[in-house]
């Protein structure tokens, strides 16, 4: 099998029609685009505070605008609905997250992108703990924004499953090659330590270190994944990173650079070991 992890991952160029993009529209793009953000927050603060005030279901389209001091074609421009105002960094945090992964260094497992990818969700619920707590509750009591909720979460799922599978060759899924199933369910792996760190931490009123919970979270996924994925793969392609390991009594000395893969060093000393056998 055929493992592409050297590939570089860019990310995607923008169009170009002949003109070079200036510093100024580069910065005017940047501005609109945290303005439009700016106004999809000030949208759904308006919508939590009417939904905590008078509930949700009596709560209507043009009283979150009024409040937000916007008409009602506003609110209509950022969202399609009001089930949609209480998400309103979803959008760009799976840009932000489909930007780690594009710029992951070659040498990185995929599986160490991918956790570097989902913090950028973790971030967007800690950078406002208030709202994300009170948003939490507001989900748990009405259907229709838990099945919103879910939806999103599908999304970063699906981000991070391609991910993963675009390091493998599916075509090369034959018996003693399992890649392509642990890529996935590893995929589903993150997201499921990601959801549970996030609603315990979410329970505990947003205290606490949750990033320090997650990197917790992440090794024990780590441990169960990252060393299967891969571990029969065909390495004549793959740029191999110094590691050795060698054997004498009942001493095992291993050597290699700080930047090799764990998931290499393990499979060298599990070689190495096997080999003593």
């Amino acid at each position: 099998m055929q493992y592409v992890r050297g590939m570089p991952q860019s990310a995607k160029s923008p169009r170009t029609s002949g003109t070079s993009e200036t510093p100024e529209r580069s910065s005017a793009v940047g501005r609109a685009a945290a303005q439009k953000l700016k106004m999809r927050r000030e949208l759904a603060a308006a919508a939590m505070e009417l939904f905590a005030t008078k509930g949700y279901e009596a709560t209507t389209v043009d009283e979150i605008a009024a409040a937000a001091g916007v008409a009602r074609r506003t609110f209509f421009r950022h969202f399609r609905s009001k089930e949609e105002a209480i998400f309103p960094d979803h959008d760009d945090t799976l840009i932000r997250a489909e930007a780690v992964l594009n710029a992951a260094p070659a040498h990185e497992h995929p599986l160490d992108t991918v956790c570097r990818g989902i913090k950028e969700v973790m971030r967007m619920y800690a950078a406002q703990p208030d709202i994300s707590v009170a948003r939490y509750r507001l989900t748990r009591e009405v259907p229709t924004l838990r099945e919103a909720e879910i939806a999103s979460v599908a999304r970063y799922e699906r981000l991070f499953t391609r991910y993963l599978l675009g390091h493998f060759d599916e075509r090369d899924h034959h018996d003693g090659n399992d890649d392509p199933l642990l890529a996935e369910v590893a995929a589903s792996a993150v997201v499921t330590a990601h959801n549970h760190v996030l609603r315990r931490w979410l329970r505990a009123d947003g205290q606490g270190d949750v990033e320090a919970q997650l990197d917790h979270a992440f090794a024990i996924v780590r441990r169960t994944f990252g060393m299967g994925i891969g571990a029969g793969r065909s390495t004549e392609d793959e740029p191999q990173a110094p590691v050795s390991a060698t054997s004498s009594g009942d001493v095992l000395v291993t050597v290699t650079r700080t930047d090799t893969p764990l998931d290499q060093i393990m499979r060298t000393i599990e070689q190495a070991l096997h080999g003593r056998r």
